[in-house]
């Protein structure tokens, strides 16, 4: 028996203890790089959804500009906007028109793994958590005063990546990356 065993070996190109060590060799392999891989993943999302984010406020503000009418960005679930946010046109004017018609434009579902820190925007003074365009595109709190300009995006298993979304002067928002560009989120 030991004559075919040879023979199977030889055939095969290697023993078992050879595909033992190959299986080995590949799990150390993998046991550093799928970290690597879920971080990297990690990284995308908080790009992916803060790139998202900034878009869907550049175009809430955008629609305010080109209506003429206010546009709002709230959150689908009441006061989180981990929830994900909608936005919306129409009936949202302190004296809407007799006429007027709501209208959802664009919406985002729940973004975890990603949160925002403090829970994201909520204005001070109302408590209400809604951003408003008004028709000259500034972005304004349900009371009427003007937006904190930085809402902090984190993830919930790797507490040492956030992005900042920063609404500019000009009423614009940019993504900020505190790791890489210290003097920029300042």
């Amino acid at each position: 028996m030991s004559k075919s065993g040879s023979h199977l070996s030889s055939q095969f190109g290697g023993t078992l203890l050879e595909l033992m060590v190959v299986l080995l060799m590949m799990a150390i392999v993998l046991a550093f790089t799928i970290p690597r891989l879920q971080e990297q993943a990690a990284v995308r999302q908080l790009e992916v959804i803060s790139r998202k984010w900034v878009m869907h406020a550049n175009f809430a503000r955008n629609q305010a500009l080109y209506l003429g009418d206010p546009v709002q960005m709230l959150p689908r679930n009441h006061q989180d906007w981990n929830g994900g946010w909608v936005i919306t046109s129409g009936c949202i004017a302190r004296q809407p028109k007799v006429n007027c018609k709501a209208r959802n434009w664009l919406s985002q579902e729940d973004i975890y793994p990603l949160y925002f820190k403090n829970r994201g925007f909520v204005d001070p003074h109302a408590h209400g958590v809604q951003i408003q365009f008004n028709a000259a595109g500034a972005a304004k709190t349900g009371q009427g005063g003007f937006l904190a300009n930085r809402l902090i995006l984190g993830h919930r298993h790797y507490a040492d990546l956030e992005r900042q979304l920063i609404l500019g002067s000009g009423g614009r928002w940019r993504i900020c990356n505190p790791k890489t560009d210290h003097k920029g989120c300042k």
